[in-house]
């Protein structure tokens, strides 16, 4: 399974490179998908995200060619993917069923299809989704591409996009939906002209509220490929391989100091591309995902969203909630705490200590 494009040139990667580590064929595998694996015959793609608890509304719409469907993907056709904190499903009208992806705290990414009733693991998956893309473990992430007409990606200029990514290289390939001033992107457009394949035609869309012209929005489940649930997940690829490198490099007994220090900073938002005018999505995603909360007692939460300036309020990964990060080594957990805590110290953030205070359990005693 490919969410993204494969083959990328580790000079435009936005993380610094690491090393592949080896797989650990004994890990025990941990997550929802293989939870729910057996119970699911005769599931459509509603069903699924429903028992996955997945919403409709982190609906994002990616027309390039770059995955392993993509003879049925194009832009009048893209695949659509959904996620939460630890899954990820891409489906495509007419496609071979669908692709699931689960953070394991254990293995990293474990990829899954789903077709016919059956659940397979197909180990091609980390052709792609296993080396410098992803910190060097499995794992997911989000590519901006030029696509010509098709959806076919030009060979140069393709990116790995997180938070830290300026808006004028992100989302090639991707229908964006959103009201977001006049912030470029590369977002819902293709290079009309063979000869200049990395020139697109961008011209008027910018801030698509709809995409009835688009394509048949009657054969997805939602009919918006929304900005904020993008950029949340852009966000979330990456911090989910810098907690999966952060656990393997201690369970093998190499340095993670280094790791700590990029895991830490990416945490924080630690040199966040800034929004120079606000966003708005189309969907209810800006509404749903902060009511998952926790909140602290006096209501605050790390995924209340600020979109004026950044994209979160208060700067701290909501993925300090997951699974990943309470499985880390305690070694690793110690430094890593230190850091966050100190970081925030000296930036003078209170009022982040204070919401990790009330809503984390298990923290060291300086926090408290």
């Amino acid at each position: 399974m490919r969410f993204a494009l494969c083959l990328l040139p580790a000079a435009l990667f936005a993380q610094p490179y690491l090393s592949t580590l080896p797989l650990d064929p004994s890990a025990p595998i941990d997550n929802p998908v293989e939870r729910l694996r057996g119970t699911t015959v005769g599931l459509d793609l509603k069903s699924l995200l429903d028992r996955l608890d997945i919403p409709i509304e982190s609906q994002a719409l990616v027309f390039s060619k770059t995955s392993f469907q993509a003879l049925r993907i194009g832009p009048r056709t893209p695949r659509s993917i959904y996620f939460n904190d630890e899954v990820s499903v891409g489906w495509v009208p007419g496609g071979d069923g669908m692709e699931v992806a689960a953070s394991d705290p254990n293995r990293g990414a474990v990829f899954y299809t789903f077709r016919d009733g059956a659940w397979m693991r197909p180990e091609q998956c980390l052709q792609c989704h296993h080396g410098a893309s992803t910190m060097g473990v499995p794992g997911m992430y989000v590519g901006s591409v030029f696509p010509d007409a098709t959806g076919a990606p030009a060979r140069a200029g393709a990116i790995i996009t997180d938070h830290r990514t300026p808006f004028a290289d992100r989302w090639g390939g991707w229908y964006v939906t959103a009201a977001r001033g006049e912030q470029p992107d590369r977002a819902n457009a293709v290079a009309l002209d063979p000869a200049e394949p990395l020139t697109l035609a961008t011209e008027g869309r910018q801030n698509l509220r709809t995409l009835a012209r688009e394509l048949d929005a009657s054969r997805y489940l939602a009919p918006t490929s929304d900005i904020v649930a993008l950029m949340t997940f852009e966000h979330q690829t990456q911090m989910a391989n810098l907690l999966t490198r952060l656990a393997w490099d201690a369970r093998r007994g190499l340095p993670f100091d280094v790791d700590v220090k990029i895991a830490a900073d990416y945490m924080l938002f630690v040199d966040e591309a800034p929004l120079v005018e606000p966003v708005a999505g189309v969907s209810r995603f800006s509404e749903t995902f902060p009511r998952r909360g926790p909140r602290d007692r006096k209501g605050r939460s790390l995924r209340d969203f600020d979109l004026r300036t950044r994209l979160f309020r208060y700067p701290l990964s909501y993925m300090i909630y997951s699974r990943q990060f309470d499985a880390l080594p305690a070694n690793v957990h110690g430094a890593l705490y230190r850091r966050l805590y100190d970081s925030l110290t000296a930036a003078g953030r209170r009022d982040v200590i204070e919401i990790v205070r009330d809503t984390k359990d298990w923290l060291p005693s300086y926090w408290r």
